[in-house]
């Protein structure tokens, strides 16, 4: 599967996910907020490196539409209804999955920050439990990709392949 994140004004940016499961997907807006490390990016990152797979992109590349719509119209109606008359329930290994994503972006980001010069201190929440390993290697990828997003043009991309 290929991940494409484009980026647009400020600290915009849109993702676009070509996959060989499921539906075509239609590209969507990213929630921004960082003009080093997109959300979404994030997530990428420390997925891949900490080995989640049912996390957001194991997910979409089993065929998940995730928070996704498919391009089709037809599809797209079809998966609305599905989702109306019976409402996606994940797995508990899916939630688990998703739950550690969301846990370890929420310590590599400030630890990134603090190494990088962008932030003095870490959050307290982080400092209480000390630095993983596992966050020492997404850092690392964080420093791979982020001087390569922040230099971008509106309108430049970066494709990662999960």
């Amino acid at each position: 599967m290929r991940v494409v994140f484009t980026k647009g004004p400020g600290t915009s940016y849109d993702i676009a996910v070509h996959r060989e499961t499921g539906p075509a997907l239609a590209p969507r807006n990213g929630p921004g907020g960082h003009p080093y490390l997109p959300h979404d990016l994030v997530h990428f990152l420390v997925e891949a490196e900490a080995g989640i797979g049912l996390g957001v992109y194991g997910r979409l590349a089993a065929g998940d539409n995730g928070l996704f719509w498919p391009a089709d119209p037809a599809e797209r109606a079809k998966a609305a209804r599905r989702r109306k008359s019976r409402p996606v329930k994940a797995s508990p290994r899916a939630q688990a999955d998703m739950a550690l994503s969301e846990h370890l972006a929420g310590i590599a980001v400030p630890v990134w920050e603090v190494r990088r010069g962008h932030a003095r201190q870490l959050p307290a929440y982080v400092t209480a439990g000390g630095i993983l390993p596992v966050v020492d290697r997404i850092v690392s990828r964080f420093d791979e990709y982020a001087d390569r997003w922040h230099a971008l043009p509106v309108g430049g991309s970066l494709t990662l392949v999960w």
